[in-house]
């Protein structure tokens, strides 16, 4: 694994695996330490009727870094928590105290060094430390890094290292309940564990997602979360190296190497800089003499590179990184940093216009419309997300158009690797500081805390290029103001408990994450809260800032109502689905594959488990009754991808007015239903493939409204496009009843409104219900973007039955799959039964007499993927007599 952040030439020895996703990362640059693993954990003696877990009370080995959870899973102690329902029987871990030893092993050589430190990069999250029977540290705060000087409680040998975890549930709860009030939280356990209306996770720096969310499991972790190292030095050592972009522009780069080092007295040295240019050239900067003191040093030293190669988000330039290094000299040892960076400038719009004030983001000086999808944890147990999980999901957001993505702030700041790939892949990030919507304790020890957390994790991540925002929080802002919790309290505390309240929040997101953004990563805008319009009016609005909208779906809004309201950048929008029938038969028997069996609802976290009731809801009203399970699962995608795909293209042809869609969400943490358009298992539901086409820089968009269809050209290219859109009335059988073509200029970053026809119009007297319309782009002879428009909701239509033929040959390129539809075959889903196959293309719809070969990849032979080949479309998921029920 690549770290991305400093490396020294120091001693280090490190305890336990290195983490697939350290939180900091520090390596040593010398060649021949060992990892050392021997740790063992147990069930704490001061747990609540320890008894009822005898074998858990037992010393078992454990894998560091891990949580208690997987530590008990790999010991074989309890079930898989995402199979069955298990998650009430395992809800005791979170609930107990938990301890974890090792012995170090310290020789002589390592105690001639004027310092030894020892680092944990992450413990989640009331831990206590003992060094030989001696108590060296006490965190608190799951996002923090802890370094403790230990030189003087080791001795040559085996040295006993303890540490040991407070269940945050029951050690907050009796504080909690003798509040006067309770602050509002995000969501009541399910399991009895804290009372209905209390909630612990607001006084806990902790990723909140895993007390329970509305697509996610409550198993409230423990552990050694991230590597622990031992760290050997002398007289200094370097903490940080930094590259601050003082200005960046096409001609010249302004640049200020800054080398933190701590000291431990004072001494000369020489520092020097060199960097290597995303061509690969080396260049040297002067040395420079530099005093050290004792205590921290920074280091300035600055470059000037003339006409740089600067990072663009991935469609507007190549992802150029330069590579930065830093040396200095102390005594006769030489100490090295290394920083990977890309030059770029980022502004966020915010200019006053016809429609009220801009959101937007600028990169170099082009306004950029945001293309993407929100983003939680990939695991409810971080320890077991990989580089390749991370790869995997950021690399289906390119492949699906996607520009950025937003990291959600119920979860926890991302590992080095994960904004690696965004920087390589142009992905710009969007960071919230980790509160996911319950609102703070007004308490100064608390916000210290979170200042703390904040100047480590500002520091680690601000020379990623791909970072483009950071935002205080997630709907704390607009869910004081607007939801009906916050409101009944507002109501029943007096106005100086409200004052307070409200003075502890500005202090935390107006003040302390602000300044801290403003001093320690000054070139990315900061932004109070999402949805927010900066205080300058109700969070959440239209005409200012970002907006969630969620009146689809939550408010059971039918879809059309996306086209009601223009926002100026949707932050979140979402629309449930299934995951992939083979995901469900991960963790659900045959027969528990039913909507209201107790697995399936366990899986179901949106209304406590009613999830599909609403679901239903949407799929009677625009389909029709699902024939069985498979077609209920089918239908909830084909419902998802029309749901959002309405939505961002009428957010993309709404530019300038509209400068972003970030749709919720991308990812799961478990297998579940949920709005993500990728599945746990790196699934692609239907959306994810309708993104790929609604995210195209090129774009036809008919919108009809109102029994009038208005039609736009979007350009999201930096010149101008020369296009032919061609539209196609035709009926279900293929007969053409008119057929146009209109020539369209597109200006660079546009949307281009080319006209608008009634129905009347279209059809010509023909059957609504049996006709449709083909809007094709082209651009130089090729199609670029096809979109079709029908006039009933997919339940009025008149369907005919579609007979597809599908065969799997071994081509020049691999294997193929050759589709032909005889007739309408509409939302077509191809699948392979349990065989393992990329698709990279599904969920289309064939015109009648059309074919289409897609490339696909498997291990398995043709014959073999043509047998388990199953294609299902849209006429045979509904029971049927639906046709002619209306709009």
């Amino acid at each position: 694994m690549r770290l991305r952040s400093v490396t020294f030439a120091v001693f280090t020895l490190f305890f336990g695996v290195l983490a697939s996703s350290p939180i900091r990362a520090e390596s040593a640059s010398v060649p021949g330490r060992m990892i050392v693993g021997g740790w063992q954990f147990r069930l704490a003696a001061s747990t609540p009727d320890a008894s009822a877990h005898r074998e858990a009370q037992q010393w078992h080995s454990a894998t560091v870094p891990s949580t208690v959870q997987t530590d008990l899973l790999r010991n074989g102690l309890i079930t898989d928590p995402f199979t069955g329902a298990h998650e009430a029987q395992l809800q005791w871990i979170g609930l107990a105290d938990w301890e974890y030893q090792t012995m170090l092993n310290v020789d002589a050589t390592m105690l001639t060094h004027d310092h030894l430190d020892l680092v944990f990069d992450g413990l989640d999250t009331y831990a206590t430390v003992r060094l030989n029977g001696q108590q060296i540290l006490q965190a608190d705060n799951m996002f923090r890094h802890w370094r403790v000087p230990v030189k003087g409680f080791v001795h040559s040998g085996a040295n006993e290292l303890t540490v040991t975890f407070a269940s945050p549930v029951r050690r907050l709860l009796p504080v909690t309940l003798k509040r006067a009030f309770q602050l509002p939280g995000e969501f009541d356990s399910a399991f009895g564990d804290e009372p209905k209306g209390v909630q612990t996770a607001n006084y806990i720096r902790k990723a909140a997602y895993q007390y329970g969310w509305d697509w996610g499991p409550r198993y409230v972790t423990e552990g050694i979360w991230q590597p622990v190292r031992l760290q050997t030095w002398d007289i200094a050592r370097v903490d940080t190296l930094h590259v601050l972009q003082n200005s960046v522009s096409a001609d010249a780069a302004s640049l200020d190497a800054q080398l933190r080092i701590e000291s431990s007295g004072a001494i000369k040295t020489i520092a020097s800089v060199t960097y290597v240019t995303p061509k690969g050239d080396h260049v040297s900067i002067p040395e420079v003499a530099v005093q050290l003191v004792p205590g921290s040093n920074t280091l300035h030293v600055p470059i000037v590179i003339e006409h740089p190669d600067r990072w663009w988000p991935v469609g507007y330039g190549p992802q150029n990184l330069y590579r930065v290094s830093a040396t200095i000299k102390v005594g006769h040892e030489t100490l090295t940093a290394e920083r990977v960076t890309g030059l770029r400038t980022v502004r966020l719009l915010r200019d006053k216009d016809q429609w009220g004030k801009s959101f937007g983001f600028e990169v170099n000086g082009v306004p950029i419309f945001a293309k993407g999808a929100d983003v939680i944890p990939f695991d409810s147990f971080p320890d077991r997300v990989t580089p390749e999980q991370h790869r995997g999901i950021l690399e289906s957001a390119r492949d699906a158009n996607m520009n950025m993505v937003r990291l959600w702030g119920g979860g926890y700041y991302e590992s080095d690797d994960f904004y690696d790939e965004c920087d390589r892949l142009g992905l710009m990030v969007w960071q919230d500081f980790m509160f996911g919507g319950a609102i703070p304790p007004d308490d100064p020890d608390f916000r210290a805390n979170v200042e703390q957390e904040a100047i480590e994790q500002v520091d680690r991540l601000r020379d990623h290029p791909s970072l483009t925002l950071w935002c205080g929080n997630n709907e704390v802002e607009t869910g004081w103001d607007a939801w009906p919790d916050r409101m009944l309290l507002k109501q029943n505390i007096s106005p100086a408990e409200r004052a307070k309240i409200e003075t502890g929040m500005s202090l935390l997101f107006d003040d302390i994450l602000k300044r801290t953004v403003a001093v320690r990563d000054p070139e990315v805008p900061y932004w109070p809260s999402t949805p927010s319009a900066n205080h300058e009016t109700t969070a959440n609005s239209n005409d200012n800032g970002d907006v969630h909208s969620w009146n689809v779906w939550s408010g059971s809004a039918p879809i059309e109502d996306y086209l009601k309201d223009t926002p100026r950048f949707v932050s979140e929008y979402g629309f449930e689905a299934m995951p992939d029938m083979r995901t469900i038969r991960a963790f659900a028997s045959p027969a528990e594959q039913t909507l209201d069996s107790p697995v399936l609802r366990a899986h179901q976290k949106f209304a406590n488990g009613n999830g599909n009731d609403r679901l239903l809801v949407y799929l009677r009203r625009y389909f029709g009754e699902p024939e069985d399970f498979p077609a209920f699962v089918y239908l909830s995608q084909v419902m998802q991808a029309e749901a959002i795909e309405l939505e961002a293209e009428h957010l993309r042809a709404s530019r300038p007015r509209s400068m972003g869609s970030l749709y919720w969400q991308l990812n799961d943490c478990w297998p579940a239903a949920s709005w993500a358009s990728i599945d746990s298992f790196g699934r692609w539901k239907a959306l994810q493939f309708h993104a790929r086409r609604f995210y195209n820089d090129l774009l036809v968009v008919p919108i009809r409204q109102d029994g009038t269809t208005t039609v736009y050209a979007v350009n999201d290219r930096t010149v101008p496009v020369q296009a032919n859109v061609h539209m196609q009335v035709m009926n279900f059988d293929g007969r053409i009843l008119s057929d146009s073509t209109a020539p369209v200029t597109m200006p660079p970053l546009s949307s281009t409104r080319m006209n608008s026809t009634t129905d009347d119009a279209l059809l010509k007297g023909a059957d609504a219900a049996s006709t449709l319309v083909v809007f094709t782009m082209e651009v130089d002879g090729k199609a670029v973007s096809r979109r079709l428009l029908y006039f009933r909701a997919a339940r009025g239509l008149k369907l005919p039955h579609a007979t597809v033929t599908a065969h799997v040959t071994a081509g020049t390129h691999g294997l193929e799959l050759t589709l032909r539809a005889d007739t309408l075959a509409s939302d077509i889903w191809i699948s392979f039964g349990d065989q393992d196959v990329t698709l990279t293309d599904n969920a289309f719809t064939l015109l009648p007499g059309e074919s289409r070969t897609i490339p696909i990849k498997s291990s398995a032979a043709a014959a073999a993927l043509e047998r388990a080949l199953h294609v299902q479309t849209l006429d045979a998921a509904t029971m049927p007599s639906m046709a002619g029920a209306g709009d």
